[in-house]
């Protein structure tokens, strides 16, 4: 009882149940109306059968006399079948026909009448003097009389005893239909509701291991491509994304926690040092202008963290428009090109002009003056050799692709996807300052905007590589 109750307060049972009464419901009643239309027509050609007789009687009743009516009506009524005849004369009294005995009332009032009647079984020829009588036949009539142009009393009707069994039949065969739509529904929904709630459970399952911390777990996917299906896809996909979020999270803390602990510490010892007694003011203020560098380059960090989380929790109502976007790269390669000719690397420009795209402008902007800074900072061949960085911006296939390459040592196949993780520095960019999160702020801005950021061998050095949707 526990089990149906709780069975009965899920939805898809409920509505199971809804569906198998709404089905039900119209069933029986267009059950109903055939029954209900089958009897109409029944009585309708009965009654339609009883009229065409009347008239055929009163025709030859008026064109070839009482002789050839009482023939006639003699003749069929001798036939095997349901007719009920009467003839009488202008009192009432029986002339012939296949029944004898006519209520009175039937007789004095024309028109249409019902009533038990006994008659002679049409089957058995009439009994000559040695043959034993005619058995009777009993049932119940629907007639029409009316009186002849002679005065005569004509009764003409059929009986309706088979009528009936034949609506009977009907009212049976539509109560065995209707347990039968009951049945089968109650069998066809419980199957539903049982399949429905397996995949359910299988969800809810998957749920419940993931919430006691098994986020490795998955919704089953079945072969079915059904709507579960398409919802365990999208979970599924969702569970993959709040996995590598809480990983990212995971790491982006143990990388603040190493990464930020050497400069708060040397931040310590610096006023440590500036404290001691004996140390002029020189040393002091050497100490200061090393605290202030040192907070400067913390709070860059952590304004690239800020940056990075609202790239990834998606651009505000507003803050995209129709951007320039050939515009804003032509304006950040002018801008470092003499930073990169201070280092003696030479810039090289492929610009697209009037490439528009629906932007944020401030973004694209830091992700191009984060690229170029990686660039200057590592576009130096090993050996003999100028540097040297180009700024791409090209239109492919509906894309627009904007490129920024150098002539630089490169990046590791297997290093290329690590280095847009958060504070992911290779040990060859240890020496250089920078906190590991310009590349993640590159991928987080292009992921904002639809597209992909990759990073492509150069031979030699690297191609970074923003892929973005066009306009």
């Amino acid at each position: 009882m526990n089990r149906f109750l709780q069975l009965w307060r899920t939805s898809t049972v409920r509505l199971t149940a809804t569906f198998i009464l709404i089905f039900s419901l119209f069933a029986i009643l267009l059950l109903a109306f055939i029954t209900w239309q089958s009897s109409v027509l029944i009585q309708r050609q009965q009654a339609d059968d009883i009229d065409r007789e009347v008239r055929v009687f009163q025709r030859i009743d008026a064109n070839q006399g009482v002789r050839a009516l009482a023939f006639a009506l003699e003749r069929i009524s001798r036939a095997p079948g349901p007719g009920v005849y009467y003839l009488g004369d202008a009192s009432g009294q029986y002339l012939l026909g296949n029944v004898t005995d006519i209520p009175a009332n039937v007789l004095i009032e024309p028109g249409i009448h019902s009533f038990d009647y006994e008659r002679a079984n049409p089957f058995i020829d009439p009994p000559d003097e040695n043959a034993p009588p005619r058995p009777e036949k009993s049932g119940f009539a629907v007639v029409r009389s009316v009186e002849l142009s002679n005065g005569m009393r004509l009764v003409v009707g059929r009986d309706v005893v088979e009528r009936r069994g034949f609506s009977a039949i009907i009212v049976q065969s539509f109560l065995f239909g209707v347990l039968g739509i009951i049945l089968f529904s109650i069998i066809a929904g419980g199957v539903t509701a049982r399949r429905v709630l397996k995949r359910i459970d299988t969800i809810r399952d998957t749920s419940t291991k993931i919430m006691s911390g098994n986020l490795s777990e998955r919704v089953p996917v079945t072969r079915r491509n059904d709507e579960f299906d398409g919802l365990a896809t999208n979970l599924n996909a969702m569970l993959d994304r709040i996995e590598q979020l809480l990983q990212g999270l995971k790491q982006v803390t143990d990388n603040v926690a190493h990464d930020l602990k050497t400069p708060l510490t040397r931040l310590r010892n610096q006023a440590e040092s500036a404290l001691r007694e004996g140390a002029d003011d020189e040393a002091r203020r050497q100490a200061l202008e090393t605290t202030i560098a040192e907070s400067d380059r913390l709070i860059q960090t952590f304004n690239a963290l800020l940056m990075i989380a609202r790239a990834e929790a998606g651009a505000p109502s507003g803050a995209l428009s129709d951007v320039d976007v050939s515009a804003v790269v032509a304006d950040v390669a002018e801008l470092y090109g003499p930073v990169a000719e201070d280092e003696g690397i030479e810039v090289e420009t492929a610009i697209v002009e009037g490439v528009h795209l629906h932007a944020n402008r401030e973004l694209i902007g830091q992700a191009m003056v984060n690229l170029l800074e990686n660039a200057v900072k590592y576009a130096k061949p090993e050996g003999e050799g100028q540097g040297r960085i180009t700024v791409g911006l090209r239109q492919h296939d509906g894309r627009v692709l904007i490129e920024v390459a150098d002539n630089g040592p490169g990046i590791a196949e297997e290093d290329r996807k690590r280095v847009l993780e958060r504070f992911v520095r290779l040990e060859k960019s240890r020496s250089e300052p920078g906190s590991g999160l310009g590349l993640s702020l590159v991928d987080a801005v292009t992921r904002l905007h639809g597209g992909t950021f990759r990073i492509e061998d150069n031979a030699p050095g690297v191609r970074a590589v923003i892929d973005l949707p066009g306009a």
